[in-house]
């Protein structure tokens, strides 16, 4: 078996975070993001027109979609009209009723300080379209009050969006409906903590700033093409959760998952499987940020 990981004897080891997950994961270097655009990719999301075109947002700045190629290969630019970047932090893909669709999650929010999040749906462009409108638009709370999130995945199936809370220890899942009944700002509802991630030690807490080093902070998440699996990746790590008989996320979320490492690559932001779940692709928040290539096909026989 080509890919080591980190079972659950493993996962005791793993759960100081101090350490990235301890085993290696066939990576590669796909390329580089070559649009000079793109220069904090936070989020991505595969093309369901397309499996050679790859979605990517920006965290602040211009409300545009960027479509890459599997190698970074910059094939267009789409504004959102009427749409604001305030802080974009995720981005997911996903089918309803035979249609593509993509849904942009303006939900970043450092200082804990926003009254409500929004999150913008539009029909999946061309990367050659000059704009898209948006199809619609949910605007959300926490429960329990302002939270900064960066990682959101859509469960089309159930008719769900995930969002998983970032500075939360351990993390925290909420659920919002994809189709609300009404424009009008909804609460999200409280699924429970994804105590199932590495959390940090205490050290990791009290050196985190000092150090510029919160690595155990989940950034991103995707569910595969199959609805089998999720990914959820950290800044210096990806977790593979898998799902049995189509029980709900939440219950998938709280085993054990295949911890894997991504090597010298740190503060890992974005995530998103291909569009045949054997692979994801990851890359950071930077200009011309590496595009990187996890091969799931060994995990996803097991």
């Amino acid at each position: 078996m080509r890919l080591l990981i980190c079972a659950s004897f493993m996962l005791a080891a793993c759960a100081d975070a101090d350490k990235a997950p301890q085993q290696r994961p066939v990576l590669e270097l796909a390329g580089y993001l070559q649009s000079n655009s793109l220069r904090e990719a936070s989020g991505l999301a595969r093309s369901h027109r397309d499996d050679d075109v790859i979605w990517a947002i920006n965290d602040d700045g211009p409300a545009d979609l960027y479509a890459v190629g599997t190698q970074g290969e910059k094939l267009g630019k789409v504004r959102l009209s009427k749409a604001n970047n305030r802080n974009w932090e995720d981005l997911a893909a996903f089918v309803l009723a035979g249609q593509a669709y993509l849904l942009i999650a303006d939900i970043g929010d450092n200082e804990a300080q926003r009254k409500d999040v929004t999150l913008y749906v539009v029909e999946e462009p061309r990367p050659d379209d000059d704009k898209v409108k948006i199809a619609w638009e949910i605007e959300f709370t926490y429960p329990e009050g302002p939270r900064d999130a960066e990682a959101l995945a859509v469960d089309a199936d159930g008719q769900r969006i995930l969002v998983l809370s970032k500075r939360d220890i351990p993390a925290r899942l909420y659920a919002l409906p994809l189709r609300p009944d009404s424009d009008a700002r909804i609460t999200a509802e409280y699924l429970g903590t994804v105590d199932s991630l590495p959390q940090p030690s205490r050290r990791d807490i009290n050196n985190a700033l000092a150090q510029k080093n919160w690595h155990w902070q989940p950034t991103g998440m995707d569910i595969s093409p199959a609805a089998d699996a999720a990914l959820i990746l950290t800044y210096r790590g990806v977790y593979y959760f898998t799902r049995q008989d189509n029980e709900p996320w939440e219950e998938a979320l709280r085993r054990a998952p295949l911890g894997l490492p991504l090597g010298r690559y740190r503060d890992a932001e974005s995530i998103a499987f291909a569009s045949r779940g054997d692979r994801a692709f990851v890359t950071t928040e930077k200009k011309n940020a590496p595009l990187l290539r996890v091969d799931l096909a060994e995990v996803s026989r097991r």
